[in-house]
């Protein structure tokens, strides 16, 4: 069942080029998967094969996540991946029929991105210039561009040193699906990029062959938790209330970008979105974001 698992996991990535953090989901919930087959099914424990699991199985599952309370959009994660997984299984010939195929994902609404007011996010790109230490300089130079350019957390941490272009006042990065866009950035953010790069990074680096461009305090490449980690830190102390994500700097810009006068097309380009469809949804979000009072 694992070498299955981990076929699928390779067709994934090789033929559908899913991303690392897609990947990562659907290895944890197949585990689960299996996790919970194994221990639940009679069938399983002595055959371990995938042709002894029924429609009912799967069924059993999807209710047990239900019960211990999972997130209506979890569960739809893990029913489409245990959906998408049963499809491959059945297409190369391993199960004569697909016990998932009448398995209907549930339904979920989605939700508005969120995103804060241009006070908070001011207060929060300050906050970092307060410690004079390269983590600080990091630190202004990561939330400067991310909010700048919109970027994903993921294509931030997996900056190399060959995309910033400091002459230019330009970053490459690499999008979903490997898009590519380059982005041009402001004498500000350049600014800070180019003071981090200088000194801050020759400090915090200790491997001199490390090519990410922004590290942790190992010298190691920074990776999305960490900079969770810090961007929580730094809005708790900026004195933010609301719920500041990695991710809130993306939506945050895009809904600005929209209250400034930009068009939808010029946004699409800068987030990266292969659709106007995903674009359009900050026409809904730019009216909701909060007109925040600053207390500096």
């Amino acid at each position: 069942m694992d070498v299955d698992v981990t076929e699928f996991l390779n067709f994934l990535s090789v033929e559908r080029q899913f991303s690392g953090n897609t990947l990562a989901a659907y290895r944890n919930d197949l585990t689960q998967f299996v996790a919970y087959l194994r221990q639940e099914s009679a069938a399983i424990q002595l055959l371990e094969e995938w042709s002894a699991v029924t429609k009912d199985d799967i069924y059993v599952y999807v209710t047990s996540l239900r019960d211990r309370k999972y997130a209506p959009a979890t569960v739809a994660r893990k029913v489409a991946a245990i959906k998408s997984f049963f499809r491959f299984l059945h297409n190369g010939g391993l199960v004569a029929e697909d016990p998932a195929e009448s398995v209907e994902c549930p339904k979920v609404g989605k939700s508005l991105p969120k995103a804060a007011s241009v006070d908070e996010i001011t207060r929060l790109l300050q906050q970092p210039a307060k410690f004079a230490t390269p983590e600080g300089r990091r630190d202004k130079a990561m939330l400067e561009l991310l909010y700048a350019t919109g970027m994903r957390v993921s294509e931030l941490v997996s900056l190399e040193l060959s995309d910033i272009n400091s002459a230019a006042r330009s970053v490459r990065c690499i999008g979903k699906a490997g898009r590519e866009r380059v982005l041009t950035i402001s004498p500000e953010v350049a600014g800070a990029v180019d003071g981090y790069l200088g000194e801050a990074r020759q400090i915090l680096v200790r491997n001199r062959d490390i090519t990410a461009v922004f590290v942790n305090h190992r010298g190691e490449r920074l990776t999305r938790q960490g900079f969770w980690l810090i961007i929580k830190q730094h809005a708790r102390a900026a004195g933010i209330e609301a719920d500041i994500t990695p991710h809130t700097l993306r939506h945050s810009l895009a809904a600005h970008k929209l209250d400034e006068g930009a068009d939808l097309r010029s946004v699409q380009a800068l987030l990266g979105h292969a659709s106007i469809a995903t674009t359009q949804i900050y026409e809904r979000v730019r009216s909701k974001v909060p007109v925040a009072v600053s207390v500096n």
